[in-house]
């Protein structure tokens, strides 16, 4: 009965120690760290992604047969309309030659139709005065009429016969035209054994060498133009609503880790990633390098805008309960209550911005609930430390 008694007394007295801890713990006013406002604050968000060319193309023949010349080579910079490269084009200028000959034929058949069709018509008009003369000889009875008759057949047919030499000129004509549309289009076709630039630019890949047969559209050179290279990223579409093009950015290149560039944003991609749930940018870096690197990593970071004044608070304080609704702690006449906030811009130090849910006098607690917060606990505001970053 007496070892009973004693521990029950044990028990009891343990008991009452937990409780008079308890309550002194809970009466003793603990100290927070509480969110200060703050001055313009800048709103950012961050991107991965590499440096592309936004003019980049692979240059290739039209037609196919051997490789004779190419006239550039990887990281050469050309003009536009420079030879780059030369085909095999003795097929080709044989056939130019023969439609050239056949222009030549064509306009002798021109000149030749139109000298019958002169001659025809000086015979049409010297046998209609013929005619006209056999008629008024007819009136005087001086010549037959079987002769006048005659007379103006042959009038008629010489006539006729000027009618179908003017046809043969028009003929001729036409097939001058076919002649000269052949030799264009047989220049035309030489012209694909030569490959010209399009544009200013940086040759960045050499892809075949002399005396292979290219066939059409077979990529010889990739050819870029080093004033259209800019950064694509990909950015979070949960911080990408306030992306638009204009806003300042910062470049970080994996090849200078030590150095910030600046930039802006020249294109918000329209279609997201729908597997990483991410929205394409482009970014456009206004003092960057001269030499580029297509492919290179790189790192953006842009300002979507300011604000003036903003209440923040670490986002590791706060219990997540919506997309834009947390819960919180709040020193309210020095005493802790959990309360129900609104939130608006995030930060990329892993702050967000309290747009409303605290009340009008409370404090909001920016140091993470380490298991010593209970509801109606005295505490005691302090300023925030630079570990709680408000």
């Amino acid at each position: 009965m007496n070892r009973t008694l004693k521990t029950i007394a044990v028990v009891a007295a343990i008991a009452g120690t937990v409780v008079a801890t308890r309550a002194y713990l809970t009466r003793r006013p603990v100290a927070v760290a509480v969110a200060v406002p703050q001055e313009d604050v800048a709103v950012r968000v961050f991107g991965l992604g590499t440096q592309e060319a936004r003019i980049s193309t692979k240059l290739g023949f039209e037609t196919s047969a051997a490789l004779v010349e190419a006239r550039v080579d990887h990281g050469d910079r050309v003009k536009s309309g420079a030879l780059l490269a030369r085909l095999d084009e003795g097929e080709a200028r044989a056939r130019l030659d023969k439609s050239l000959a056949g222009v030549a034929s064509a306009e002798a058949a021109v000149a030749k139709a139109e000298a019958l069709a002169a001659r025809a018509r000086a015979v049409a008009v010297q046998k209609r005065r013929i005619d006209e003369r056999r008629r008024a000889l007819v009136e005087n009875r001086t010549v037959s009429i079987e002769t006048a008759e005659q007379a103006e057949l042959d009038a008629r047919v010489a006539e006729a016969d000027a009618g179908v030499a003017d046809r043969d000129v028009e003929v001729a004509k036409v097939g001058l035209t076919a002649a000269r549309a052949q030799a264009a289009l047989d220049t035309v076709l030489l012209d694909r054994h030569r490959l010209l630039a399009p544009f200013d630019g940086v040759v960045v890949a050499r892809l075949r060498e002399l005396g292979a047969v290219m066939n059409p559209g077979e990529a010889l050179f990739t050819l870029v133009d080093p004033a259209s290279v800019w950064i694509q990223a990909f950015v979070d579409e949960a911080r990408a609503g306030d992306l638009a093009v204009g806003q300042p950015a910062e470049v970080r290149l994996r090849s200078h880790p030590d150095a910030v560039f600046a930039g802006h944003v020249a294109r918000v991609g329209l279609e997201n990633d729908r597997v990483g749930e991410e929205r394409r940018l482009y970014v456009a870096c206004d003092d960057c390098p001269a030499e580029f690197h297509l492919g290179e990593q790189a790192e953006v970071v842009v300002t979507t805008r300011r604000l003036a004044r903003a209440l923040t608070a670490p986002e590791i304080a706060l219990r997540m309960t919506g997309p834009a609704e947390a819960v919180g702690w709040a020193v309210i006449e020095d005493r802790l209550h959990e309360v129900r906030l609104r939130l608006g811009a995030r930060l990329l130090d892993g702050r967000v911005e309290i747009v409303g849910g605290l009340p009008e006098g409370a404090s909001l607690v920016v140091e993470p609930d380490g298991g010593a917060f209970r509801e109606g606990r005295a505490a005691r505001a302090t300023a925030p430390t630079p570990e709680t970053g408000r």
